[in-house]
């Protein structure tokens, strides 16, 4: 597992930080397109001493690429703690079962339960989609597991154990429809949620008042803006991400994109700090500069 440095304290799995009341962070790294790991290993070997657990996205905007599952494995042996995206895009109740066994029998425990975004989105639009379950059904998956049974009622030899997690949009609009399916995501076994990235604190503050009394952590997703071109394409393309008007200034007059992004990913982190139980860093690319974000939001020693 990752070192929990910024914290101060010793070392601890990242289930154990977020059942402490820590601000947990974590980030995510894309698995390569072919079979090239070194530079998604790096990234992730960059991240040690400033991030509690490493989220691997799987087939991330439905664009090929190598498992997220083998991945996590890799990250794993080089005592990395992942986190397992697991979408249902592509994959039958056969296989999401079976690769959650394999998961487990690796040592795998964190697991973060997604539908998954349509295949007309990426670079396969031919594909056929799965969808045979969704995200609050692969939550409910992973307990009947965990309880020693597939979902057709049969005995396992052996039950897996697992830390799973969900994803919800604070910037949705409307937003009851979002409220609805994060409760239905915890009452299925959601024990942490990691949000769509956050721009506005105000905007999350509401959220965070309408879920104060459900009681599960929540992290807050941070996006590391690259130019104002990218905001803009955001506003236009993402639903229920709004980037304010202001940052996109910031961007499009700043004569050094990489420093700007830092400070205004550290400024909105010391802003959620009071708000929430931790963030989730998206880089996009620009994995390397999540230790500078994090210095910068005095996360890291």
């Amino acid at each position: 597992m990752i070192s929990n440095t910024h914290s101060g304290d010793l070392e601890m799995s990242f289930r154990t930080s977020l059942e402490s009341g820590k601000f947990v962070v974590t980030a995510e790294v894309g698995p390569p397109k072919g079979t090239d790991v070194s530079v998604m290993l790096e990234d992730a070997e960059g991240f040690n001493g400033s991030v509690d657990a490493v989220n691997v996205t799987d087939i991330q905007s439905s664009v090929m690429r190598l498992g997220s599952l083998v991945c996590c494995n890799l990250l794993k042996d080089r005592g990395i703690e992942p986190i397992f995206q697991m979408t249902c895009r592509d994959r039958n109740r056969l296989a999401l079962q079976s690769d959650l066994l394999s998961a487990s029998v690796l040592g795998i425990e964190n697991v973060l339960a997604l539908t998954g975004d349509h295949v007309s989105l990426g670079d396969h639009p031919n594909a056929v989609p799965v969808f045979d379950l969704d995200s609050v059904q692969l939550l409910k998956l992973i307990q009947t597991l965990e309880d020693g049974h597939d979902m057709a009622g049969n005995d396992l030899a052996g039950a897996p154990k697992f830390f799973p997690g969900a994803v919800v949009n604070p910037g949705a609009e409307p937003l009851e429809p979002q409220l609805f399916k994060m409760e239905m995501k915890i009452e299925a076994g959601a024990r942490f949620i990691q949000t769509q990235g956050i721009f506005d604190l105000g905007v999350f503050e509401r959220f965070m008042q309408h879920v104060a009394s459900l009681n599960v952590p929540v992290m807050a997703g941070i996006i590391m803006l690259k130019s104002a071109g990218m905001a803009r394409f955001m506003n236009a393309n993402v639903a229920g991400v709004s980037v304010p008007a202001d940052l996109i200034r910031e961007m499009s007059r700043s004569k050094n994109r990489v420093r700007t992004s830092i400070e205004i990913a550290a400024r909105l982190i010391n802003g959620l700090k009071d708000l929430c139980q931790g963030v989730h860093l998206m880089p996009i690319g620009w994995e390397k500069h999540v230790p500078a974000v994090l210095e910068a939001a005095m996360l890291k020693n």
